[in-house]
């Protein structure tokens, strides 16, 4: 099949590492695969390098930015157009808000005045939420309800995506899968030297139980829960470590250094995808405190390790943190915050029959090969369906 996929931007993050692996999933089973994106810009990292090694068709469109500009956009729909049209690919597939709005309308053109084109959209998280304001939030589920109009199959990261969607009227039930996204599980299975290595870094002492977070340092994102709940945590023996860079980076070490933590909270700036095995494996709690995910892609990576995991009851959250794999919280809650991480500081064995059972809950269910099987099916059969 040739397939087209489109994604806003190729920084560091879960939707990206979910495309970069899809795309190179297909190419390595022969489909012919073209990857479109725009300009990997921001403080995040960026993985357009690792695309562009990848043996297939790459092309960055500059006019696509996440941000809203109805003069750049108009124009990235026109280049959109151009493209799937020279390409005349079987399969559209699209990623996150802008590109996933503007391709699937693009392919919608293509194909009334082209040829028969199967159009996919994954849900990696929705563009509206409750922590945005109502008029904008309104603008996007009418734009994602249209969208869903002529999308032929929409793939869901976890099923409470599928839920909001379906609550909010975007699409029908029938057009919804379920795909948990995928990632190379094997160096997270495998203890790596590199944990020690990573411990040492942080200069911490030979007894200390690290508690971490790896996400963007950005707006909801929950840090500033963690130095809440840190601040209340009694044993000096718990360190915290925040992985990743942003924004908020300022104001999160200003927040630590007012609460009295600096000696025992760790920033590591932004670290390559293949750091974070041996940054998992050095860790003995993962806490995700995001108010907003689809299903963060750093829970199943610490399971894989087996660790436990602390995560705030958030979309896709509470199908992978279970009381058997770890501590499911209200959104915003301090006092269960802490006392989780009380808990499991002072219980080794408890940590390791967490992360036991969480490591069997995810070592098939997120296996990158199972991902693009999945997705490969769901194209073969919309392929089959229009004859093509």
């Amino acid at each position: 099949m040739k397939i087209c996929h489109v994604i806003t931007r190729l920084i560091l993050g879960g939707a990206q590492e979910n495309t970069l692996l899809t795309c190179e999933g297909l190419h390595a089973l022969g489909h012919d695969v073209t990857l479109v994106t725009g300009p990997a810009i921001g403080p995040e990292g960026e993985l357009l390098t690792r695309a562009q090694a990848g043996g297939y068709r790459v092309i960055v469109l500059d006019e696509m930015r996440r941000e809203i500009n109805i003069r750049r956009d108009w124009t990235t729909y026109r280049k959109l157009v151009e493209i799937i049209g020279e390409t005349q690919p079987d399969v559209v597939h699209t990623h996150s808000s802008k590109a996933g709005i503007l391709a699937r309308r693009a392919a919608k053109y293509v194909r009334a005045r082209s040829r028969d084109m199967a159009i996919v959209h994954t849900i990696h998280g929705l563009p509206f939420h409750p922590y945005q304001g109502r008029m904008l939030n309104g603008v996007y589920v009418a734009l994602e309800r249209q969208a869903a109009r002529y999308t032929d199959a929409i793939i869901s990261v976890a099923d409470a995506m599928t839920r909001q969607a379906l609550a909010a009227g975007v699409g029908r039930p029938e057009q919804y899968t379920t795909i948990y996204s995928g990632m190379d599980v094997a160096p997270y299975l495998t203890p790596t030297a590199d944990a020690a290595g990573f411990r040492a870094a942080l200069h911490l002492p030979p007894d200390a139980v690290l508690v971490t977070q790896v996400s963007r340092l950005a707006e909801l994102k929950g840090h500033e829960f963690i130095i809440r709940a840190a601040s209340k945590v009694p044993d000096r023996r718990v360190h915290f470590c925040f992985v990743g860079d942003g924004n908020l980076r300022a104001k999160i070490e200003a927040d630590i250094t007012a609460a009295g933590l600096s000696e025992r909270f760790h920033l590591t700036g932004l670290l390559p995808p293949e750091q974070i095995p041996a940054v998992m494996a050095a860790t003995d709690i993962l806490v995700h405190c995001s108010l907003r995910e689809g299903l963060a892609r750093t829970l199943p990576q610490a399971m894989l390790a087996g660790k436990p995991v602390i995560s705030y009851d958030v979309d896709g959250a509470g199908e992978v943190v279970t009381g058997r794999t770890g501590a499911l919280l209200s959104p915003r809650e301090i006092a269960g915050l802490r006392d989780a991480i009380i808990r499991l500081a002072g219980d080794a064995d408890l940590r390791q029959t967490l992360g036991s059972a969480a490591r069997e809950l995810c070592r098939e269910r997120f296996d990158h090969n199972r991902m693009v099987e999945q997705i490969e099916a769901v194209y073969k059969r919309l392929v089959g369906q229009s004859g093509l």
